[in-house]
């Protein structure tokens, strides 16, 4: 659906009316949005498998945490997300946007990795609360450096396309993470699973785009 309403889009609604020759919104930038566009996917392909409603039954099975911890938890650690991605731009200007993107998102992916071998809810919150702390400073930032990259006349067709990529990512792992869990002993997995894709797509965002 979004990819039929961004074709049709015009384009007079892009910042220049010089005429090139593009494909789906793309001319000069194509090559850099693919990359871009493929690994934002598996970032969201992984994500995928720790939604917060897949986390909180995840809670509930593995620690037996009722509706009134699970609530507050996921208030808290949502708060702590929001000041994260308000906290981004300002490590941005220091370090960049690639490694703010990697350098935080790294270490809250290996919170998340540690959480299934906690022994207790206290500890397994703790560590939650912590990588949710540093968990979305990517996002601005990733979105910064998507606009950077591409020709004015391309971010909405890059915002597009690197946006469709994502979605189509985060909705192939919920189906996956209902069929590993549903096999005795692939409790943790899920979230092994993701914190470990995510890091790959780190340390290959960091290849392909470490700035100099």
């Amino acid at each position: 659906m979004l990819a039929l309403l961004f074709l049709a889009l015009g384009r007079e609604v892009e910042t220049t009316s010089i005429p090139v020759q593009s494909r789906f919104g793309l001319h000069q930038s194509r090559k850099i949005v693919w990359k871009l566009s493929a690994l934002f996917s598996l970032d969201s392909f992984a994500g995928g498998f720790v939604m917060q409603s897949l986390l909180a039954w995840w809670l509930h099975v593995r620690f037996g945490a009722d509706v009134v911890v699970l609530g507050s938890l996921f208030f808290a650690a949502n708060i702590l997300a929001g000041l994260s991605a308000l906290s981004a731009a300002w490590l941005a200007k220091r370090i960049g946007l690639i490694r703010t993107m990697v350098f935080t998102h790294i270490p809250s992916n290996i919170l998340l990795i540690l959480v299934p071998f906690m022994p207790d809810l206290f500890w397994a919150s703790g560590l939650l609360l912590v990588r949710f702390s540093i968990s979305q400073m990517d996002v601005p930032t990733r979105q910064a450096y998507t606009m950077a990259v591409v020709a004015p006349d391309e971010r909405s067709a890059a915002a597009g396309w690197t946006g469709i990529a994502r979605t189509t990512g985060s909705a192939i792992s919920p189906v996956l993470c209902g069929l590993i869990v549903a096999v005795p002993g692939m409790l943790a997995a899920p979230l092994v699973l993701a914190g470990g894709l995510k890091i790959v797509y780190d340390l290959l965002l960091y290849r392909s785009f470490q700035e100099k």
